[in-house]
């Protein structure tokens, strides 16, 4: 499945790559592999050794946990702002938990060797890793309360939000049953909480296509679990590209080098 980087495609359409100080990222840049993330494909199974850590720049992944009778129920996931494959610099290795792309794009591998060398010297790439990792943990816990107290329409709208806040576009390609896996839910409450939505003009939903169409209306709709997480994300990862870190944006990183030019080519590679 290899490839060449496609045109238009570049490493810092990636939040945390686009983060990185000018230096990090050169020590980055020749090994980062430019990959197609299909849709169902696993990115890593449970307890499975992860050789790769994936950055997503218009794909989403889903982190789930599936149990012994096969149902699953999705704890996070991992778009445009992140990446896939946390264990491999936090000590874990392994994990117990499976990640599956839910939406198709692609993205850009690092292998774990590297990674963890980088990791391992410190300084700004480590400080921005351990912050993404706590906005990652807060998803995950908010997920869980959402899930235990809130209504499957808010469930769903929450869903929708941070999904689309991980990916270029406003549309996803989905169908209720992927939702319902998702979402760990019965498929039938997963098709009336999108036709409410769609009745009230807010959604699209047309042959597994899904379309916000009225995004301030969806927000107001939603729980607050959805600006809690969207909070801690802004709070603790910079928004802004290399060249012009604003300082509120960039506080907290131990950085003292000057946020440069814009890095936007990547090796050829995989998955394609």
């Amino acid at each position: 499945m290899a490839s060449s980087t496609s045109a238009g495609q570049a490493p810092s359409q990636n939040r945390l790559l686009a983060a990185l100080p000018a230096a990090d990222f050169a020590r980055l840049q020749p090994h980062l592999e430019l990959v197609s993330l299909p849709l169902g494909w696993a990115v890593y199974e449970a307890g499975g050794t992860q050789g790769y850590v994936y950055f997503p720049i218009n794909s989403i992944v889903s982190l789930l946990y599936v149990m012994e009778d096969g149902s699953s129920a999705e704890i996070a996931v991992s778009g445009n702002e992140g990446l896939v494959g946390i264990s491999l610099f936090m000590g874990g290795e392994t994990t117990p938990s499976r990640a599956v792309v839910q939406s198709a794009g692609q993205g850009y591998r690092l292998s774990a060797a590297v990674l963890k060398r980088e990791f391992e010297r410190g300084g700004d790439l480590q400080h921005l890793l351990l912050r993404y990792t706590q906005a990652l943990i807060t998803q995950m816990a908010q997920t869980a309360v959402c899930n235990r107290h809130h209504a499957l329409e808010q469930q769903l709208c929450r869903w929708l939000l941070l999904s689309l806040d991980r990916l270029p576009a406003n549309e996803l390609v989905m169908t209720q049953e992927l939702i319902a896996n998702m979402l760990g839910v019965r498929r039938e409450g997963v098709t009336e909480a999108a036709g409410n939505l769609q009745k009230a003009r807010l959604i699209n939903y047309s042959r597994g296509h899904i379309t916000v169409l009225d995004r301030p209306k969806l927000e107001a709709r939603v729980c607050e679990c959805y600006a809690v997480v969207k909070r801690e994300y802004d709070r603790l990862i910079p928004t802004a590209l290399r060249h012009g870190i604003p300082n509120d944006q960039s506080r907290g990183l131990n950085s003292t080098s000057t946020r440069r030019s814009r890095r936007s080519s990547g090796s050829p590679n995989v998955p394609v």
